[in-house]
């Protein structure tokens, strides 16, 4: 009950906009701060939440905090994932692969010559990349279900990718990067299967990854990264609940296990803006791509991007 507090707390702070955006200040504005986007950006940072609908968090009372960042920052309201389960939209996300090239993944398995892929992917485009994960034990660990799931850490089945072993870190090594202001390009970061909202039944799920945001989110937009106004965050989530193994979400828009929430937070992102456009999580992709200056990979080259809707 008391974390829960706390959320609401802070998630009541966010609707509060006192000015400039401060880097020593515990809680700010972090949208909105901006009137025109940068002309180059120096890191965009994925975090990646689990297994719910658009409906079960817009407006849910177990998501104070999620719902705060909405109403002071950007959120696609017509955002799909690609497919169930999980794996086929992580891979998905960072590699452009159309679903068809995604079905080998559709029962979560872990990484092997028969579970992987050697599609390029965004990793490997970018001038520097960290993969975030929390309660992850070794640098690009290959096993774990429960805590550090594997099928939640793309580099792992990109069997093209170098730099795994280096790379792709337990999620303590974050807050160091952003203390010395060593954030790389493109960071994707994973909480583990509790904070993630995986694990546990509703509304405690939605409640513990709610806490874990309100918690984490503000470090990072307290940052010198973030305060340069030369980044952006998005928070998504893998796919929607329910849904049937291997479905084509762009074949069923109006399946609600396909709906998820995505928000936008930069400092150029309106506050309170919202955009019906139907975009996916090649859409997310095709963006990143666009505000790090590298060229489009499979799916995302004909993606609509979240630039012009998002003010990015």
């Amino acid at each position: 009950m008391t974390k829960l507090v706390a959320a609401f707390a802070l998630a009541a702070s966010l609707l509060v906009v006192p000015g400039p955006v401060r880097a020593q200040s515990p809680m700010g504005a972090f949208c909105g701060v901006r009137r025109v986007h940068p002309s180059r950006y120096d890191h965009v940072l994925w975090i990646w939440m689990e297994n719910h609908s658009f409906g079960q968090i817009v407006g849910s009372s177990a998501a104070p905090f999620m719902n705060a960042l909405i109403a002071n920052c950007g959120l696609a309201t017509n955002y799909h994932n690609i497919t169930h389960v999980s794996l086929p939209n992580y891979v998905g996300a960072v590699t452009g692969l159309a679903l068809p090239d995604l079905l080998k993944f559709d029962l979560d398995c872990s990484p092997s010559a028969t579970c992987s892929t050697n599609a390029p992917s965004i990793f490997a485009q970018v001038l520097s990349w960290k993969g975030y994960m929390e309660s992850m034990l070794t640098n690009c660990q290959t096993t774990g279900f429960v805590g550090y799931a594997v099928r939640h850490n793309p580099p792992p089945y990109l069997s093209s990718l170098s730099g795994c072993s280096m790379f792709d870190v337990p999620y303590t090594d974050l807050q160091t990067d952003l203390d010395n202001d060593t954030l790389p390009a493109f960071a994707f970061v994973t909480p583990n299967s509790v904070h993630d909202m995986h694990d546990g039944p509703d509304p405690t799920a939605i409640q513990n990854g709610d806490t874990w945001l309100s918690t984490e989110l503000p470090k990072i937009l307290n940052s010198a990264a973030y305060q340069a106004r030369r980044m952006v965050v998005f928070v998504t989530f893998d796919e929607g609940a329910g849904g049937g193994i291997g479905e084509d979400c762009a074949a069923n828009p109006a399946d609600e296990s396909c709906h998820v929430v995505t928000i936008v937070v930069s400092p150029s992102t309106p506050r309170g803006a919202t955009s019906g456009r139907p975009f996916t999580h090649y859409s997310l992709l095709r963006t990143a791509e666009r505000l790090l200056r590298v060229r489009g990979l499979g799916q995302a080259r004909r993606a609509r991007s979240m630039r012009h809707a998002f003010g990015l």
